[in-house]
């Protein structure tokens, strides 16, 4: 796993630095924080942070979730690859029944704990035959708790997974110099270019 796992992160790093694009200034400025190493090797607080970013917007309804997902992965230092393959949980064979889900879920929030929503959005109403009539603000409610409970219960699990098993996710802290990155780098199987 782990060797699948670091021909990924070297083939996303060469195409990220590119020789046609490495030239590029306005590709310099988009790719330098992607790029930096430190999000790419994997230990237990950043793949926690990346896993329960990515959970969060794989449930979102929007488009270009993962790239959001990498984005605030990239703000919050947290594990780059992780956050973008949780936003894959939701794909077009499984958005369906998210969604699905999700109504339900809102629904069944707003009538047995009474949550108040805007009365504009209850207002919208959508009929799903065979299913049941739904409005915008059961979905909205039921996607906001869905994405919160996932992003919790991720990052409480991946530290569970680290306590278990400590040598496939390591506990590594951020080292301020070149040197130190270097040696972690190595540590992990990296290779510095």
């Amino acid at each position: 796993m782990k060797k699948s796992y670091l021909k990924l992160v070297r083939s996303s790093l060469r195409t990220i630095r590119h020789p046609h694009l490495r030239d590029r200034a306005w590709w310099r400025t988009l790719s330098r924080p992607v790029a930096d190493r430190r999000l790419w090797i994997p230990c237990r607080d950043t793949v926690a942070a990346g896993l329960a970013i990515g959970m969060f917007f794989s449930l979102m309804p929007m488009p270009f979730q993962s790239i959001v997902a990498i984005l605030l992965a990239i703000r919050f230092r947290a594990n780059v690859p992780f956050a973008f393959a949780a936003c894959r949980i939701s794909n077009p064979v499984t958005t369906p029944a998210i969604l699905f889900g999700q109504c339900f879920l809102g629904n069944w929030l707003r009538d047995s704990l009474s949550v108040p929503m805007p009365h504009f959005l209850a207002q919208v109403q959508f009929h799903v035959p065979k299913v049941g009539m739904f409005n915008a603000a059961s979905f909205l409610l039921g996607t906001m708790v869905s994405g919160v409970l996932a992003a919790l219960l991720s990052y409480p699990l991946v530290h569970a997974f680290s306590a278990l098993l400590p040598h496939h996710l390591p506990v590594r802290r951020f080292r301020k110099n070149k040197a130190e990155n270097a040696n972690a780098a190595q540590a992990c199987g990296f290779e510095q270019d």
